[in-house]
């Protein structure tokens, strides 16, 4: 495969792809079958990560064309689009007493934050040293052009020296023209691993050193292919996710230094369950030694994004109804039935015009134009899905007229009988789109790392789970998140200024500084030099805070409320 990616054809091609419209990225398994469709197909190559992960190119022609061939594994290799997760903290996880303690001293010295989002604003005071200096060792934007790392194709990266050489001029964005116009990004890398800031602010790690990572908005292809609102700019490729983690494990590992990686980042594109490609290289990525991953459970409990039925017997449905406000442009609807189920399923439009009974037959689209409507229905199926191997059924509805839409799921083949059904996350979907039935469990969001430690919120001045964190659990039916961290009201910093932010996404940033602080006692005091995810995991939880009248783990808030102070006393036990 080495010697095919460097040939005169897969670079001459990969050139042609990488900026034309209509490329579609996507990511293979090493294995002699796609390596024989690559060779055989218009199909570039740009690099293998963690090597055995192909990030693969095509025009969309192409694409479609090797869809047909490949069946339901297309769902596998396909990009999901991932959206962000967010609308005296520290001393309520315990953060500033291991700060402050003596006899550990602990605030992220030796460890590096990855932060992969939408940037940074690196002039701010908090990501710069007493002297001036940036903490920031480097930043990799893949929005540009010109400076790709080693081994990439795409994107510009500034060094910690170009960094310094603009904080030094007089115009700093004249030397390293980077700047966040979302803030997201800045406000996680703040969180995690902000300098102190007079007597009223301070990161979790502010000794750490941060690698940021810039994502490119998705591309054209997926954002059709999901039905994303032509005004949402935040929505970013899983691909572009894992080569921007690829990026900051490369850098981490030159440097000889451990790191905690913050994704605040997620979707509802996928089948909850763990099993994809981009949840088995994040995996992958969590039992790294000297590594800890961190994702958002994500913000949708209350959202009405999700839905689930019981259908009891072959021959038997069950309905879905979705309200529909004016104006609410196309929706995305998948769902999934479980491995010795078979389902199939009729659309009823707010009017009554009905599309009738549509047969499981994989990677067939069966599109309707209403009468009486504008709006066109399109239905898809998918199977066997890879993993757990259970099937999915995608509805599209494009120009949905305002009302109740009614989907009927039928049993064609029941065992289980148990279906689940989401929309996309908030959004990504109108806001007044949601299921009239809807269930707040199931609602943490894509991706399903088993490895990783995935962070719900709760407000740390009422001791209350935050009322939009996601509760679990996943569809392999295994409890998450694992534990909540602050998550309403966290202060730091947009690039305007000092400010809060509500939501997982933050309680995730938090909990990245959390791991810097144990990875420094770990790896860089030598303290237990092996240290990964699930090492961290097993400590933080069993230090977590927790309510006398609750019974845990539970759904809403994993183990507990973090508090690292704690899981420090009783490691001293093991």
């Amino acid at each position: 495969m080495d010697q095919f990616i460097n040939s005169q054809r897969n670079q001459e091609l990969l050139q042609k792809l990488l900026f034309a419209p209509d490329t579609v990225d996507f990511v293979v398994r090493r294995s002699e079958f796609f390596e024989e469709l690559i060779e055989n197909n218009e199909i570039a190559v740009s690099v293998i990560i963690a090597g055995r992960y192909a990030i693969s190119y095509a025009n969309r022609d192409v694409f479609e064309s090797i869809s047909d061939e490949l069946g339901s594994s297309v769902v596998s290799i396909a990009s999901f689009v991932l959206g962000l997760l967010d609308k005296s903290s520290l001393d309520a996880s315990g953060i500033t007493q291991v700060q402050q303690q003596p006899f550990l001293n602990l605030r992220g010295q030796g460890v590096i934050v990855g932060i992969v989002d939408t940037g940074i604003d690196y002039t701010l005071p908090c990501f710069r040293y007493e002297d001036g200096s940036s903490k920031i060792i480097s930043i990799y934007d893949m929005t540009k052009q010109g400076n790709p790392p080693a081994g990439a194709q795409i994107g510009f990266v500034y060094t910690n020296e170009e960094i310094n050489s603009a904080l030094s001029s007089n115009d700093p964005l004249s030397i390293v023209p980077e700047t966040d116009t979302v803030g997201h990004g800045t406000f996680l890398a703040s969180v995690a691993a902000g300098r102190e800031i007079g007597n009223d602010f301070i990161g979790v790690a502010p000794d750490a050193e941060l690698i940021i990572v810039k994502l490119p908005k998705a591309r054209q292809y997926y954002l059709d292919r999901y039905l994303i609102p032509k005004g949402q700019e935040n929505a970013f490729s899983s691909t572009a996710i894992m080569g921007g983690i690829e990026y900051i494990l490369s850098l981490a590992s030159q440097l000889r230094r451990p790191v905690a990686i913050c994704l605040g980042l997620g979707t509802n594109l996928g089948s909850h369950d763990g099993f994809s490609i981009f949840d088995e290289y994040l995996n992958g990525v969590a039992n790294l030694r000297g590594v800890c991953l961190c994702v958002a459970a994500g913000n949708e409990s209350q959202a009405r994004h999700h839905s689930m039925g019981l259908i009891t017997g072959a021959g038997l449905s069950q309905n879905i109804d979705i309200r529909v406000g004016e104006n609410a442009g196309d929706i995305y609807l998948s769902v999934w039935a479980y491995v010795a189920d078979k389902i199939s399923v009729s659309v009823r439009s707010p009017t009554g015009e009905l599309v009738e009974r549509v047969p499981a037959i994989t990677n067939q689209i069966t599109r309707t134009r209403l009468i009486l409507e504008k709006a066109t229905v399109e239905i898809e199926y998918f199977f066997p899905i890879e993993g757990e191997g259970g099937q999915m059924a995608v509805i599209k509805i494009i120009n949905a007229t305002p009302g109740i839409w009614t989907v009927t799921v039928y049993g064609d083949i029941i065992l289980n009988g148990i279906f689940h059904s989401w929309l996309p996350i908030t959004g990504f979907v109108n806001p007044s789109v949601e299921f009239l039935s809807s269930n707040p469990y199931y609602t943490v969001v894509v991706p399903i790392a088993w490895g990783a430690i995935t962070i719900g919120a709760y407000n740390a001045a009422t001791n209350s789970i935050y009322l939009q964190s996601s509760w679990g659990p996943i569809r392999t039916e295994r409890i998450s998140p694992d534990f909540v961290a602050p998550g309403v009201g966290v202060s730091g910093f947009y690039p305007y200024g000092q400010g809060t932010m509500d939501g997982t996404s933050v309680a995730t940033a938090f909990t990245t500084g959390a791991a810097a602080l144990m990875l420094e006692w770990g790896v860089v005091k030598g303290n237990n030099p092996s240290l990964s995810t699930y090492q961290i995991r097993a400590f933080m939880i069993r230090g977590c805070e927790r309510s006398p009248a609750i019974s845990y783990p539970n759904n809403q808030a994993g183990y507990g409320r973090l508090n690292l102070l704690n899981t420090f006393q009783l490691m001293r036990q093991v």
